[in-house]
């Protein structure tokens, strides 16, 4: 159940031109589901913003996902970026993305193209093939000094339980910080 101040809502995205590849389907092709997830925070955009993507707080509360967490690149639109961990046997692993669009203190779309298993880029295999791109966009609306963080996710249906009981805890911690 999501606290106070969290929304969590559950869609389905199916091909939507300019979203998908060729929009064409394989063996492994399944439809994304689109998560939503919303919070208020009782900071400025700036100060919501800023923990959302600087190194030292990023690790933090994104921890939640996986321990330790954190990423290489910038967020500048067209960067690649890597979402990254380290696994229990010592080998790097995460996503490997694009920044799509950044609009500073208001919009950030996160183009995930594909996997990183064991420190290998994987951007063509037909699992890959299958969901990517998938997005991740984070829009922020201040009113009174309080943001307004929404944050729309495309998940494949056996990240959706994760995500549906990560990101909560993970924004709940970002608010902690933000507001500290």
């Amino acid at each position: 159940m999501a606290e106070e101040g969290l929304d969590v809502y559950i869609g389905t995205v199916g091909c939507v031109e300019g979203s998908r590849q060729n929009c064409t389907s394989t063996a492994l092709d399944f439809e994304m589901k689109k998560l939503h997830f919303e919070i208020e925070i009782n900071a400025s955009k700036k100060v919501v913003w800023n923990n959302v993507i600087q190194d030292k707080p990023f690790r933090e509360w994104t921890k939640e996902f996986a321990d330790p967490s954190f990423f290489e690149g910038d967020w500048s639109k067209g960067s690649k970026i890597r979402f990254l961990t380290v696994n229990k046997n010592g080998n790097v692993e995460g996503m490997s993305s694009e920044i799509a669009d950044n609009k500073p203190y208001d919009f950030l779309s996160i183009r995930h193209l594909g996997y990183i298993k064991n420190g290998e880029e994987d951007l063509d295999s037909e699992e890959v093939k299958s969901w990517a791109p998938a997005y991740a966009n984070y829009s922020l609306k201040e009113e009174n000094n309080t943001t307004k963080l929404t944050i729309d996710v495309d998940s494949a249906d056996e990240f959706v339980d994760f995500m549906n009981t990560t990101f909560p805890m993970a924004l709940n911690k970002l608010k902690e910080i933000c507001q500290s």
